[in-house]
């Protein structure tokens, strides 16, 4: 597995608890950072899954 994964999805459980506290709080930055973090953690999670595949694919 590929670090880029693990990291994204690092960044996208503290997207959702940010986005979370910035609902319960009423604060709309804090929710907005929070969405802006998970969608990076998405994206860093899918380029892990890119290179994973690119690796597999180069070992066979």
């Amino acid at each position: 597995m590929d670090k880029d994964r693990i990291d994204g999805a690092a960044k996208q459980v503290k997207g959702s608890i940010k986005e979370a506290v910035g609902k319960v709080t009423g604060d709309s930055k804090t929710q907005a950072e929070g969405v802006a973090e998970k969608a990076a953690g998405k994206l860093q999670n899918s380029v892990g899954g890119v290179k994973d595949a690119a690796r597999d694919a180069v070992k066979k």
